[in-house]
């Protein structure tokens, strides 16, 4: 399994805080992903209609996964392949290893998928004397710089152009030193150029899969490069490695998900390349692999079945809560320090992880609500953060001086006049010191915010409270 960082997610995000180069891959993010999200959603006037029947179709599948699971395991068998249980990261790596042994493998493409990183993968490949190559080109570039994703459906994108450049230019050195890589363009005709024949000699061939459909026993790849369609079909194997939540009972199940996956990730109507595979190939086939395997890994997500983090395995992947968080949008993925980052990965991590392990990730929100709000599987990430939050503080795994503040704040908030007649005063008293300027460049007791960013003084008109009851309760005064 990837080795975890998660317990130092406060160094981290000060470093990505403080790194230059981060921070305008993050500027040029924000506003692409959330744009087009919106303009692809305001081109179906039924979005949230079928978001409703989404979330129902993974709540029925939830329900029953068992017998979901077992459904496509009979099928997978029917059309010649085979799964292989996995409950743990090592079962899956073994699994793998002895289809690569068996087969006598040397190199290994790889189409992108985030169980691969969970399991630590490519490491496990090299230890064993097998060549991994990514394909997804985003993958390939990270892979060059020895990084892990920073985002679950664009690695790498906190790379600057003139960084895959330098990468390029550090391995490829087949190439002319002294040849132009200032254009995309450049850059890519280089990656598939290196790629291609990468794809004619591998013995094996491993993606993942944005679904499992129970009813025919077929894996699916929603991608937008044709490397996912090479990477399973030239080898003599095809591997799928999936966790057990991505099976769905029918076809039409994982085609009605699929009408808000690619709307809610990239803002497409449909990805470019969406890829049905079942079995391996038939006499009659022209072409496909050999041997056809899904390797279904549980690493402790049976557990989340029938708690209160079971709503969190709805979750398909898309990124929406990644590219709509302003944390996220501030330090990036890697600061959350695993495989998964941003709102999804502060639910998703500490459920598998523990929160002894992963319990800073929960509080690296604002609860501003737009994860929830633009999930296409309507999973209530804040109320998951909150859960969480309350386990650690129950469990003493957080920082004392954050469970200090806790406490004095419950005193406080248990004695409503206290707490209003210091809200009062620090009102006054921040008034008094910052109105002029209208911000504070520097606070006491606020370090961690103006390290980065002014502190707003409060204007005239009272605490938030003052103004709600002068108001009657209204949201304003005509209401």
């Amino acid at each position: 399994m990837q080795e975890s960082r998660t317990r130092n997610f406060i160094g981290n995000a000060r470093e990505a805080l403080d790194d230059g180069n981060l921070q305008q891959a993050l500027d040029k993010m924000k506003s692409g992903f959330v744009e087009r999200r919106l303009e692809a959603r305001a081109r179906l006037p039924e979005f949230d209609d079928i978001r409703d029947q989404a979330r129902e179709i993974k709540n029925h599948t939830l329900a029953n996964l068992d017998y979901y699971l077992e459904r496509f395991e009979r099928k997978v068998t029917e059309e010649g392949g085979q799964v292989h249980w996995c409950a743990t990261p090592e079962d899956a790596r073994q699994a793998i290893l002895k289809i690569c042994r068996d087969l006598d493998a040397k190199t290994v493409t790889k189409g992108k998928s985030m169980i691969g990183e969970e399991i630590g993968l490519n490491d496990f490949f090299e230890e064993n004397g097998i060549e991994p190559i990514e394909t997804d080109l985003g993958e390939y570039i990270i892979q060059l710089r020895r990084e892990a994703p920073s985002h679950i459906i664009a690695p790498a994108i906190h790379v600057l152009k003139h960084q895959v450049a330098e990468a390029f230019y550090e391995t490829h050195d087949q190439f002319d030193p002294d040849r132009p890589l200032e254009e995309p363009r450049a850059l890519l005709d280089e990656a598939r150029e290196v790629l291609r024949q990468k794809f004619i000699d591998a013995d094996v061939g491993i993606t993942g899969a944005n679904f499992l459909i129970a009813e025919t026993g077929t894996s699916v790849i929603v991608t937008n490069e044709g490397n996912g369609d090479l990477t399973q079909t030239i080898p003599k194997a095809h591997v799928v490695i999936a966790s057990l939540e991505k099976v769905v009972p029918t076809l039409e199940d994982a085609t009605t998900i699929s009408r808000v996956l690619a709307r809610s990730a990239t803002g497409q109507e449909y990805s470019v390349y969406t890829t049905f595979s079942t079995g391996p190939r038939r006499p009659e086939d022209p072409d496909g692999p050999e041997q056809y395997h899904v390797i279904l890994l549980d690493n402790g997500r049976s557990k989340m079945v029938g708690s209160e983090y079971q709503e969190m395995l709805r979750c398909i992947r898309c990124g929406a809560c990644l590219n709509h968080c302003p944390v996220y949008g501030s330090i990036g993925g890697h600061a959350y320090g695993w495989v998964y980052p941003g709102p999804m990965g502060s639910v998703l991590t500490p459920s598998l992880i523990g929160v002894d392990e992963a319990g800073h990730l929960p509080n690296a929100s604002s609860f501003c609500g737009r994860c929830e709000e633009v999930c296409p599987m309507r999973i209530p990430l804040p109320k998951m953060m909150r859960h969480l939050r309350e386990r650690e503080f129950d469990g003493k795994t957080g920082p004392a001086t954050m469970r200090t503040g806790i406490k004095m704040w419950a005193f406080y908030a248990k004695r409503p006049w206290l707490y209003h007649a210091l809200a009062k005063l620090k009102f006054r008293v921040l008034g008094a010191f910052g109105r002029r300027k209208g911000r504070f460049r520097r606070l006491p007791g606020g370090a961690g915010w103006t390290a980065h960013r002014d502190f707003p003084a409060p204007q005239a008109g009272g605490t938030f409270q003052a103004q709600w009851s002068a108001r009657g309760g209204k949201r304003s005064v005509d209401a």
